[in-house]
C-alpha cells in the first residue's frame, strides 16, 4: 500500500479527496498546512505528496523547496486553482512531478499519482541494480549476488537477490502475499505460495546478524520488511 502525504487547507475538498484516495487503495495522511505537513515528513514516510499551493503558515512551493532539501527521492504533485503559465513553470522547476489545475477528475490525479510512482519505484530499483548499497549492516552487491555483513559474506541465487531487491524497495510497509508472488514467481499458485516461504525462511537467517531488520510475517496478508534505523 503507497503512502500519500496530502496537504491541504480546505477541509471539505481534503476529505473528498483523501476518501477516494483510500478508496482506491492508498493509505492517505493528510495534513492542513505546510508547516504541519514538513513537521510531520520524518516520522511519515511518503511515497508521494500532494500539495496544494495557497495555504496558510507555508504555501505549497516553499513547502516543496524545503522537502526537495530534506527528502530530495520523494515526487510531490502540485494542485492549483490558478492555471497562470508562471505558476506552473515555477512548479516545475522546483521538481515536481506534475502540476494540476482545480477543479479536476479525480480519476485524473489517481492515474497520474500512481504513473508517477511506478516510474519512481522503476528508477529507484534500475539504481540498486548498477550499485553496492546498504541494507542496514549488510551491503548488498546485486549483481554480483552477494550479501555481505563483516567477516560474513552469503553467495545468493538469482531468486534471492530478486526477493532481496523487491523486499527493500518495499521496505518498513505491508507487502501483499500475492504482490511478491506476481513479482518474482510470476503467478499465485499454492506451490509457489510455498516456495516463497521456503525463500523468506533463509532471507531470515541471512539478516540475522543485524537485530534491526525483520521479516515479519502478517497473518493472511503478507510480509513486512523492516529496517528499525
Amino acid at each position: 500500500m503507497k503512502h500519500i502525504l496530502l496537504v491541504e487547507d480546505d477541509f471539505d475538498y481534503a476529505s473528498i479527496l483523501k476518501q477516494y484516495l483510500e478508496f482506491s487503495g492508498f493509505k492517505v495522511s493528510w495534513k492542513k498546512n505546510g508547516k504541519e505537513a514538513l513537521g510531520s515528513l520524518p516520522g511519515t514516510k511518503p511515497d508521494i505528496c500532494i500539495l496544494d499551493v495557497m495555504m496558510p503558515q507555508m504555501d505549497g512551493f516553499t513547502l516543496a523547496e524545503k522537502i526537495v532539501d530534506q527528502f530530495p527521492d520523494t515526487p510531490f504533485v502540485f494542485l492549483t486553482a490558478k492555471s497562470l503559465k508562471e505558476d506552473k513553470i515555477k512548479g516545475l522547476k522546483l521538481g515536481a512531478d506534475d502540476y494540476i489545475v482545480k477543479p479536476f477528475e479525480v480519476e485524473e490525479l489517481i492515474l497520474r499519482v500512481g504513473n508517477i510512482l511506478k516510474r519512481s519505484q522503476k528508477n529507484e530499483e534500475k539504481n540498486v541494480l548498477e550499485q553496492t548499497f546498504e541494507i542496514g549492516a549488510y551491503f548488498f552487491d546485486y549483481r554480483n549476488y552477494l550479501l555481505k555483513h563483516h567477516a560474513i559474506t552469503h553467495r545468493i541465487t538469482e531468486k534471492e537477490a530478486q526477493l532481496i531487491l523487491f523486499l527493500f524497495a518495499n521496505r518498513n510497509k505491508l507487502i501483499k502475499r500475492e504482490e511478491i508472488l506476481r513479482e518474482i514467481w510470476g503467478n499465485e499458485d499454492f506451490f509457489s505460495g510455498r516456495s516463497m516461504d521456503v525463500f523468506i525462511s533463509r532471507l531470515r537467517k541471512y539478516f540475522k546478524e543485524d537485530p534491526a531488520i525483520s521479516i515479519s510475517s502478517i497473518r493472511g496478508l503478507g510480509f513486512e520488511f523492516k529496517i528499525n534505523n
